[in-house]
C-alpha cells in the first residue's frame, strides 16, 4: 500500500508512480493516437467527407453512450472498494481479536511454556491467513511448537492447535469452564475473519460484467475519431487518447483493487498489518 500525502497536489499532477495506470496504459494510448490521425488524414483529405454527410452525426452515439458507460464504470468502482474496505474492516478485526485474545490470556495464571505457545500461534495465525490469501503456504519461523501439514489449509490447523491447547488448559485446571468459553469464543474469531476474507478474494466480478466493460470502452473510444474530426480536425490525435486513459485507468484501478490482500500497490498493508499483531501479541504476553 502506498502511504501519500492528500494535500501535495504538485506531487500528485506532475509526478508518474509506479502505480499509476498511465505506465500500463501508454503502449495502447499511442496505438489509439496514431489510428485517430490515420482516421483523420483520410477523412480530412481523402475521402474529403463534408459536414453534411451522416458520418458527422456518429457524436450523437457519444452522447447517449456517454452516459451508459459512466454508469457502468461508477458501479464497477464502488463495487471494487467496497471489496477494498470490506477487507480492511476484516484485517483491523483480526488486530483486535488478536490483541484481546492475548490481553486475556495474559491475565490468566499462566506458565511461562503457555504464554510462549499463544505468543507465537496468534501471530502465526495472521502470517498463515496472509500467506494463504495470497495461494502461498506459511510455515513459521519455528514449526515446533506447532505442527503443520503443508498439504491442507494452514490458517485452520493454527486455528485446531490453539483450540486444542485451550481445552488442554481445561483439562490440567489451569482454567475454568467460563474462562474456556470467553477464550474458545476469541479464538472462533480467527476463522470467522479467515471465511470473511476469503470469500471476497474467491468471489471475483462475474466474467462476463468485466469483458463487457472492457469491450464497450474499447469500441466506444476507437469510434471516436470517425465523427469528432469534423469538429476537432487533427486534435483527435491527442483528445481520444486522453478519453481513453480516463476510461480505461478507473477499470484498471477497480480491477486493482477488488483483491485488496495481494501485493499490488494500491492492495491492504497486509504484511505490515501481520508485523504488528505479531509485534503488540508479543509485547503482551512477554
Amino acid at each position: 500500500m502506498i502511504n501519500y500525502n492528500p494535500k501535495e497536489w504538485i506531487s500528485f499532477i506532475f509526478k508518474f508512480h509506479k502505480a499509476d495506470t498511465f505506465h500500463k496504459l501508454w503502449k495502447l494510448m499511442l496505438s489509439v493516437s496514431v489510428f485517430s490521425g490515420i482516421i483523420a488524414y483520410l477523412e480530412l483529405n481523402h475521402i474529403k467527407l463534408a459536414e453534411t454527410t451522416y458520418i458527422k452525426n456518429v457524436g450523437m452515439m457519444h452522447n447517449l453512450l456517454g452516459f451508459v458507460i459512466s454508469m457502468l464504470l461508477v458501479f464497477r468502482t464502488n463495487t471494487s472498494y467496497d471489496r477494498w474496505w470490506e477487507g480492511r474492516r476484516l484485517l483491523g478485526g483480526l488486530v483486535n481479536v488478536s490483541r484481546n485474545f492475548a490481553i486475556r490470556l495474559n491475565a490468566l495464571n499462566l506458565s511461562v511454556e503457555d504464554k510462549a505457545f499463544f505468543k507465537y500461534a496468534i501471530a502465526k495465525y495472521a502470517f498463515a491467513l496472509k500467506e494463504h490469501l495470497r495461494e502461498k503456504q506459511y510455515f513459521g519461523k519455528d514449526n515446533i511448537l506447532i505442527e503443520i501439514d503443508g498439504g491442507k489449509h494452514i490458517p485452520n490447523q493454527v486455528a485446531v492447535s490453539i483450540t486444542n491447547k485451550l481445552f488442554d488448559l481445561h483439562r490440567a485446571g489451569k482454567i475454568t469452564g467460563e474462562q474456556l468459553i470467553t477464550l474458545s469464543t476469541d479464538s472462533t474469531q480467527f476463522t470467522d475473519i479467515c471465511g470473511a476474507c476469503e470469500r471476497i478474494k474467491n468471489t471475483p466480478i462475474p466474467y462476463s460484467y468485466s469483458a463487457f466493460i472492457k469491450k464497450f470502452i474499447f469500441v466506444y473510444v476507437i469510434t471516436l475519431p470517425f465523427g469528432w474530426v469534423f469538429s476537432l480536425g487533427y486534435f483527435v490525435v491527442a483528445i481520444v487518447p486522453f478519453i481513453l486513459y480516463v476510461l480505461a485507468s478507473l477499470e484498471l484501478i477497480a480491477e486493482e483493487i477488488e483483491n485488496p490482500f495481494g501485493t499490488d500497490a494500491n492492495d491492504l498493508p497486509v504484511d505490515e498489518i501481520a508485523n504488528n499483531i505479531e509485534k503488540h501479541v508479543g509485547e503482551i504476553l512477554s
